[in-house]
C-alpha cells in the first residue's frame, strides 16, 4: 500500500495532474471571489451612516444639557468675591499691568481677575503661616532665631511673587505656542486674502484651520474676528490682538493691517513679506538653540559619560592586575 502511494507520488504524470488540478482550483476561486463577495463600499457606507447618526444623537444630547445651564460664563467663587470686595483688593492690588498680563496668559473675564487678586492676598499669608509652623512649632531646623526669621520673611516674599511667577510662566508657554504657529497662520491668511476673501472671513478661516497646531493662536484669531464684527473701529481690534499676544511679530502684522486699512495699500504684499520675516526669525531661533546645545552638554558629559567611560576602559586592566597578584 505504502509502496503504491510512494510510486504514484514519484510518477511525473501524477504530479503534473495534481499541479494542474491545484492551478485550476485557484483559477476558479480567483474568478468566483468577486462574484461571491459582497460590496465592501456599501457596508462601509452603512457603518459610516450609523456612526454619523450616533454622533448626531450624542451631540444633540450634549447641546440640550448645555442649554439647561443658566450661563456659559464662569462666575467667580462666592468666597473669593467676598474677600476681594471686603478688602478692596481691586483698588490696591489690581493694576492695568496685571490685567494685561492676565489677557496675555489667556485668562479673561471677571473670574480670572478675582481669582488672581484673591491668591495675591492669600499666598503670602499661607506661606508665612506654613513656614512659621514648620520652623517654630515643628522645629525642623536647628538654627538661630534670626536665621529662622529671615527664612520666614523669604517664604513670605516668595508667596508675594508666586502668583506673578505662575502668570509669567503661563504667558511664556502661550507666547511660545503662538510664536511657533504664527508663520503658518500668516501663510494661510495670505492665501485667503489673495483668493479674494475679506479680512474677517480670512481670520475666521485661519482660526478654524490653525487650531490643530496651536489652540492659543486659534483662540486669539477667533476673538479678533468677533471684534472686527462688532467693534466700530477695526483699529481697536488689531491693537487688541497685539496687546493680548505681546509679540513683536503680531504687532508688526497689526501695524501693516492698520496701514492697509488707512492708506489702501495691498494687504497681500505686506503679509508675504511679514510671513517670510517670521519664518526667518523662527529659523534663527532654532539655529541659536542648536548652537547653544554643545556648551550645555559639556557638564552632563563630564558628570555622567566620562566616569562610565573610564570604568569601562580601566576595569579589565584592574581585573588583570588583581588576578596576577
Amino acid at each position: 500500500m505504502f509502496n503504491l502511494i510512494e510510486e504514484k507520488l514519484t510518477d511525473p504524470q501524477v504530479l503534473a495532474m495534481i499541479l494542474v488540478g491545484f492551478a485550476t482550483a485557484l483559477t476558479v476561486w480567483t474568478i468566483s471571489m468577486p462574484l461571491v463577495a459582497g460590496n465592501p463600499l456599501q457596508k462601509r457606507m452603512k457603518a459610516v451612516a450609523s456612526e454619523r447618526e450616533r454622533i448626531r444623537l450624542r451631540e444633540r444630547e450634549r447641546m440640550s444639557k448645555a442649554q439647561q445651564k443658566p450661563s456659559l460664563r464662569r462666575e467667580p467663587k462666592v468666597y473669593m468675591r467676598q474677600v476681594v470686595d471686603r478688602f478692596s483688593l481691586s483698588r490696591w492690588l489690581g493694576t492695568d499691568t496685571s490685567k494685561s498680563k492676565l489677557l496675555m496668559a489667556g485668562y479673561r473675564g471677571q473670574h480670572a481677575e478675582v481669582t488672581f487678586l484673591f491668591f495675591r492676598l492669600v499666598a503670602p499669608v499661607g506661606f508665612f503661616l506654613l513656614s512659621s509652623f514648620y520652623l517654630f512649632v515643628l522645629k525642623v531646623l536647628d538654627r538661630p532665631p534670626l536665621v529662622l526669621v529671615a527664612i520666614v520673611i523669604g517664604a513670605t516674599y516668595l508667596g508675594v511673587k508666586a502668583p506673578e511667577i505662575f502668570l509669567s510662566n503661563q504667558i511664556s508657554k502661550r507666547q511660545g505656542s503662538i510664536k511657533s504657529a504664527w508663520p503658518d497662520a500668516l501663510d494661510l491668511l495670505l492665501i485667503c486674502v489673495e483668493s479674494g476673501m475679506s479680512i474677517e472671513a480670512a481670520f475666521r478661516r485661519v482660526s478654524a484651520e490653525i487650531g490643530t497646531q496651536s489652540v492659543a493662536m486659534a483662540e486669539e484669531l477667533t476673538l479678533t474676528t468677533a471684534e472686527l464684527s462688532y467693534l466700530p473701529d477695526r483699529r481697536s481690534a488689531y491693537e487688541n490682538l497685539a496687546t493680548r499676544t505681546g509679540l513683536d511679530a503680531v504687532k508688526s502684522v497689526a501695524t501693516a493691517l492698520l496701514q492697509a486699512e488707512k492708506y489702501g495699500t495691498p494687504v497681500g504684499q505686506a503679509l508675504r513679506v511679514l510671513a517670510q520675516e517670521s519664518r526667518d526669525i523662527r529659523m534663527n531661533a532654532a539655529e541659536a538653540k542648536a548652537a547653544a546645545l554643545p556648551p550645555k552638554l559639556t557638564v552632563p558629559m563630564i558628570l555622567f559619560f566620562l566616569p562610565v567611560l573610564f570604568i569601562v576602559i580601566l576595569t579589565p586592566a584592574v581585573i588583570q592586575v588583581m588576578g596576577l597578584k
